[in-house]
């Protein structure tokens, strides 16, 4: 299989399949390029462009949709995009690769209390443990990513065998209708996605699977290369400062960025403002971050674990 920050997939990851674009190049604002997958960790960074933050901040940021985290990674080490948003196994993954990419602001926050991550079966599907799913074919966006840690995590939690499951990468907006059409035994699915595929009653949520990870931590964050980090730190500055205090008012005025998440990600309006919503942080925080690096070195995703804190940059 091919290496996901190949040069190969450096190239194919510049076609974006949606875009949210500034209308022109204001003067005296500094040009961003940034891209991410639509999930709703993305959604404080689309309604500060909307609503005209990173402006008052400095910046024109064009926000640019992509398929997976490792895709978005791709397309940052290229040069594509100078930040990213991804998953943060991506990142984790990366950096035991040596490949140097650094954190510089916080997104979404997984928590228990408000599963915005399942893992989905048909709505007749048998499926009970995680030792119905041993040698069952299951899709996740990227062979890479958080699906593959919590998935492994849960059935081997729930009495299966994680070596045994067919890992297949597919789009989250693919898997319910892979799964109607019985190309795949379960996938993994996110918000706004999740509640849309779970309305039309042909499938159903069978787990929770990043509760095996751990009951709170951050799994997506913005990022970019330890290089730009270091030639455009007033506008790395700018952008963190920006998502920070977009997260703090999206975390208490959710309905205010609907509109702009239905623009970026397609998914139906009327789905967006029935979903379980996303908290995200404000501040980057090692220890919200330790309990996911653990899980990928205990699932085999890396070899190792090591200090969160060594994501950061200088």
């Amino acid at each position: 299989m091919e290496n996901p920050l190949s040069r190969r997939a450096v190239l194919a990851s510049g076609a974006a399949f949606l875009t949210l674009r500034a209308t022109g190049r204001a003067a005296g604002l500094t040009a961003v390029r940034a891209g991410g997958v639509p999930e709703d960790s993305i959604t404080p960074a689309l309604w500060a462009a909307q609503s005209g933050l990173f402006r008052r901040n400095g910046l024109d940021v064009d926000i640019q949709a992509q398929r997976s985290g490792s895709a978005t990674a791709s397309a940052v080490l290229g040069g594509t995009y100078d930040i990213g948003k991804s998953s943060l196994p991506s990142i984790i993954i990366a950096h035991t690769k040596g490949i140097p990419f650094v954190l510089i602001a916080p997104g979404g926050l997984y928590e228990s209390t408000n599963p915005i991550i399942a893992l989905l079966v048909r709505s007749d599907s048998p499926f009970k443990t995680g030792a119905d799913l041993n040698g069952k074919t299951i899709a996740v966006s990227s062979l890479s990513d958080m699906y593959v840690i919590a998935t492994r995590a849960w059935v081997d939690a729930h009495g299966g065998d994680s070596s045994t499951l067919k890992l297949i990468e597919m789009p989250i907006s693919a898997v319910a209708p892979a799964l109607e059409q019985g190309r795949i035994d379960a996938g993994c699915s996110i918000e706004p996605e999740l509640h849309a595929a779970v309305a039309e009653g042909k499938v159903k949520a069978l787990c929770a699977p990043c509760d095996a990870i751990a009951p709170s931590y951050l799994y997506s964050g913005w990022f970019t290369t330890a290089e730009y980090a270091a030639k455009n730190k007033a506008t790395v500055d700018a952008f963190a400062k920006s998502i920070g205090e977009a997260n703090g008012h999206f975390n208490r005025h959710h309905a205010e960025s609907d509109d702009a998440l239905f623009k970026f990600s397609a998914v139906p309006l009327e789905s967006i403002k029935k979903m379980r919503r996303v908290n995200d942080a404000q501040t980057l925080d090692a220890k919200q971050i330790q309990p996911l690096i653990d899980a990928a070195a205990k699932t085999k995703v890396i070899a190792k674990s090591f200090d969160a804190k060594e994501l950061f940059r200088a």
